[in-house]
């Protein structure tokens, strides 16, 4: 007579069979990889070379409590920044900080630093920041050149989209000397287009080649959903590399300027006047009244006086305002500069020592 097995021996042989079971099931072994691809450990040697020189910006406003009126920060919004010098500069995009007067600086080692304001230029879209950190932790970023760049050629952007830690993209220039809109709707010309993925919170961040150099900061996507669509702006750095030493130097980007008043487009089609700036006004005293330009005005009968316009500087045409405060941004107050003039069909050359703006 064959007994049924008990309860508890069948429990047993349950458990020996999963047992079992799991013997069978080992880890596999790991398959050796070998070395990376050169251009695998390229990219990896950039990102161990250049990411100590990336910073996370954080903007702060101040909330009072009105039951306990304790103070407090609250973050506002965040964005990226790059080391620019081993004083402690720290350089971003303006629309990163606008709006905030707290800003703190959190390094590649998770360290943070308060921030003070050093200066911005709205028209360029590039402010920047200072730290008070041990110049071991500063490791400035290395600068290349914008006019070597090619459509085709690689870059990498790395920053800090939507609040994450250090994240490192690539793709290629996809087009160059690109034209987009400052915060106050001035032109910013020259612009990189590139389709390495930039997100929200890569504003600001460093643009670089292959060699790991600054090329442009980051600063906008085309994108009607505001994430990356293959299409982001960085502004060259032949352009930050003259606006952020002026900026630490004086506080602010002081424009070289004319002291004349521009007259509107609808000026120059109706007198069929050629591309330029039509002066319509002179500051007194303004380097353009003390050299002898005439504005147009209308006479006591009605009829406009002819004036002068300004058709180019140091030789350089110029078909609107926005091309002669380019062209005088690249100058300094006390500069002379030689303005091509037109009026009523004669073009003359005027030696003009350029003045200080007052904004």
């Amino acid at each position: 007579m064959t007994r049924k097995p008990t309860r508890q021996l069948l429990m047993a042989l349950l458990a020996l069979a999963a047992t079992a079971g799991s013997w069978a099931q080992q880890a596999r072994t790991v398959t050796p990889r070998g070395a990376l691809e050169p251009q695998e450990q390229a990219t990896v040697n950039l990102f161990r070379k250049t990411s100590p020189s990336v910073v996370h910006i954080t903007t702060l406003d101040v909330q009072r409590d009105l039951f306990s009126r304790h103070v407090q920060e609250v973050p506002h919004g965040t964005g990226t920044g790059f080391i620019w010098d081993e004083q402690g500069h720290i350089v971003t995009n303006f629309h990163v900080i606008q709006g905030s007067d707290l800003f703190r600086v959190t390094l590649s080692d998770q360290s943070s630093y308060d921030a003070k304001l050093v200066g911005a230029f709205v028209d360029r879209d590039i402010a920047v920041l200072r730290i008070q950190a041990p110049r071991d932790k500063l490791v400035p970023i290395a600068v290349g050149s914008s006019r070597e760049l090619l459509v085709g050629q690689g870059v990498f952007a790395i920053g800090n989209p939507f609040g994450l830690d250090q994240t490192l993209t690539r793709g290629i220039v996809s087009a160059l000397n690109r034209e987009i809109e400052s915060l106050n709707r001035r032109a910013i010309r020259g612009v990189i287009q590139t389709d390495a993925a930039i997100n929200p919170g890569n504003s600001g961040g460093p643009l670089l080649d292959s060699a790991g150099r600054l090329i442009g900061v980051n600063t906008q996507i085309y994108s009607p959903s505001g994430a990356s669509a293959g299409i982001g702006f960085a502004i060259p750095v032949d352009e930050v590399n003259r606006v952020v030493p002026r900026l630490i130097r004086d506080g602010r980007f002081i424009r070289p300027a004319l002291g004349v008043t521009a007259g509107p487009p609808q000026l120059h089609q109706a007198l069929q006047l050629p591309k330029g700036v039509a002066i319509v006004a002179m500051g007194p005293r303004s380097p353009a009244q003390q050299a002898g330009l005439q504005a147009f005005s209308r006479a006591r009968n009605g009829r406009i006086q002819a004036g002068d316009v300004i058709t180019a500087i140091n030789d350089e045409a110029i078909a609107n305002l926005d091309d002669m405060l380019a062209l005088l941004e690249k100058r300094q107050p006390g500069d002379t500069v030689k303005l091509t003039l037109w009026r009523e069909g004669k073009t003359r050359h005027q030696p003009v020592k350029l003045a200080e703006s007052d904004g």
